[in-house]
């Protein structure tokens, strides 16, 4: 008996020791953060060496082969380089990590020229949205606006979309996508064409089981006339990122009509996410990052985690969830792995990065087992949008 008792109490003093070691969810956050500013830092000088100026600015892209790899702006993650340094600025209130904020945030009004695709809200809602909002400089809204006359310019309102590609052999193809860019319509621009466009990629784009196919192609007055998975396994596999923008985007909407007092579009648009949720949440693997296919399980996606993990939070707040609700520790799991050594880069390596192990385009064998821009700036985001 005494000797149960001495074994209890071990197992006990291991308990509280090994509880006690688990990093608290703020100070997780302050070291990410101090980390992040330093590879932006450092991000910058590689840009700056490879060639930067305000005339030809160039845009990280990813790190591979031991070398940074840059596009130009018109890259649909252009804005996400920008959004990183903002959400730096934005902690810690630094005047030198704005300057470069500001610096890489500007050269983008270029866009507005553009007419070729669909991502201009990925590329300014991350950028000029970030830059609006923490210093509330009144040149950025008119930016934002034009943007979302910009991407309204493509609803084509006989099919009831907007389309995506302007490329390859489809007529008019949507891809789930789509979803993060109506932000800007719904702050900025026509938010019944943001409506619409979402209300039509419910009927079309989700499965029975809750999962998004990537690309739904439309006739010119709106029949199917497709569907496919382009960047998954396979046209009936759930690729991994597609559902992690399909799952963010009806968070996002759902809590846009919320706001705007719109009820019956708040509960749609909230129960498309919530459907995906729970498949999502029974389906990832222990560590919360999920390979790139859910039918796969070759090659982790942190990029795919990441959006997840700031989806999550956000549909977790839009039901005032308590601590026990599986969005939120989920979501401090898939946060714990990404800010882990097996993820997380060291100061000073992967080219500036954040985070290790993403994949753009694995079929079309591109951004392979990488860092990219957008895992970085969703890693902040959830970050940020977590309870402390």
């Amino acid at each position: 008996m005494r000797r149960y008792f001495i074994l209890t109490i071990a197992l006990a003093v291991v308990a509280c020791a090994s509880s006690a070691q688990v990093e608290p969810m703020g100070r997780l956050r302050e070291r990410v953060l101090t980390l992040a500013a330093g590879q932006a830092v450092y991000m910058d000088s590689l840009l700056t060496a490879a060639g930067w100026t305000e005339e030809a600015p160039l845009c990280p892209k990813t790190f591979e082969d031991g070398m940074l790899v840059t596009s130009d702006i018109g890259w649909w993650c252009s804005g996400f380089f920008p959004g990183v340094l903002w959400q730096v600025y934005e902690h810690s209130g630094d005047a030198a990590v704005r300057a470069l904020a500001v610096k890489h945030t500007l050269p983008l009004r270029a866009l507005l020229d553009r007419r070729t695709d669909h991502d201009i809200g990925f590329q300014l809602m991350s950028s000029f949205g970030r830059m609006l909002k923490d210093t509330g400089d009144a040149a950025c809204e008119p930016v934002l606006r034009r943007g979302a006359d910009t991407l309204a310019a493509r609803f084509v309102p006989a099919a009831g979309v907007i389309r995506s590609w302007d490329w390859g052999g489809w007529n008019i193809p949507v891809i789930i996508d789509n979803m993060m860019n109506l932000e800007l319509l719904m702050e900025y621009g026509d938010r019944k064409t943001a409506e619409i466009h979402a209300l039509a990629t419910i009927r079309n784009h989700f499965r029975e089981d809750g999962t998004a196919f990537h690309l739904v192609d439309y006739s010119d007055d709106g029949e199917v006339l497709g569907k496919q998975t382009v960047q998954g396994f396979a046209d009936e596999s759930a690729w991994a990122r597609g559902q992690a923008w399909a799952l963010y985007g009806y968070a996002m909407m759902a809590r846009e009509e919320r706001e705007a007092g719109n009820e019956d579009l708040a509960a749609a648009f909230y129960g498309t996410a919530h459907k995906l949720e729970e498949w999502i949440l029974a389906r990832l693997p222990e560590d919360g990052i999920p390979y790139w296919d859910f039918s796969q399980s070759d090659c982790k996606d942190a990029s795919a985690g990441a959006v997840i993990a700031s989806a999550l939070l956000d549909l977790w707040r839009s039901r005032q969830g308590d601590a026990d609700d599986p969005a939120l520790k989920t979501a401090e799991r898939i946060l714990r792995t990404l800010a882990s050594p097996e993820y997380l880069a060291e100061p000073g390596m992967q080219g500036g990065f954040l985070l290790k192990h993403c994949v753009g385009n694995l079929p079309g064998n591109s951004e392979v087992d990488v860092p990219l821009t957008y895992a970085d700036y969703y890693f902040l985001e959830a970050l940020s949008r977590f309870p402390l």
